[in-house]
């Protein structure tokens, strides 16, 4: 029987999830509300499956896969998502994703994503996969980081290598709330909506000098 971790940070929508799987005949070992429960669930239960919502406060669907593949974990993660932005898919894509299904999908169609990508394949749709060719071949936008300041671009550069708030405030001779401040602006600026996608951005614009 496999064994799932599921992480949704809706309640009312994870229970339903739970009600549909077990009665595909799955074992949900996990149920989790965000992505730092998830990493935790995995590691403390070790799932053969990972099922995780793309849209999560905090640490998203795409930071729990990074973290992931960064332990090495290769183990199937299916990805739900009420839709999901150019960013996102090509980024799930790159860090290894086994499948992406939308949340309007029907039963038997999660029940087939499952076993596809329990079986070793990958569960995207064409379309998707098309999409995301695309947007991999067109070419580099001018790097947004470019567009930063000095101080900005210190504190970007220390969030991208895993320096905590405190930290950085210290690099920088600035007070904690400052940094903070400095950061949801840079949120803003970028378009990102938290650390981790920040720090891919990072990576994404290194890549392409």
């Amino acid at each position: 029987m496999t064994r799932i971790v599921i992480a949704d940070d809706h309640a009312f929508l994870r229970a339903g999830l739970e009600q549909v799987l077990g009665s595909l005949g799955f074992a949900i070992v996990a149920s989790v509300g965000d992505g730092d429960a998830a990493l935790a669930a995995v590691a403390e239960k070790d799932p053969d499956l990972v099922i995780v919502d793309l849209r999560m406060p905090g640490r998203n669907g795409v930071a729990v896969l990074e973290a992931l593949r960064a332990q090495g974990d290769t183990r199937p993660v299916l990805m739900l998502a009420a839709e999901i932005d150019d960013a996102s898919l090509v980024a799930a894509i790159r860090l290894g994703v086994n499948g992406i299904l939308l949340k309007d999908s029907d039963a038997s169609a999660l029940k087939e994503a499952i076993d596809t990508v329990m079986a070793g394949t990958r569960a995207i749709s064409m379309a998707m996969m098309e999409r995301a060719f695309m947007l991999a071949s067109q070419p580099s936008p001018a790097n947004p980081l470019d567009a930063l300041g000095e101080r900005d671009r210190r504190i970007v550069e220390g969030v991208a290598a895993g320096l905590r708030n405190r930290e950085i405030a210290e690099n920088l001779a600035i007070s904690e709330g400052s940094v903070k401040v400095y950061l949801h602006r840079i949120f803003d600026r970028l378009n990102v909506g938290n650390r981790t996608e920040l720090a891919l951005l990072v990576r994404g614009g290194e890549g392409g000098r």
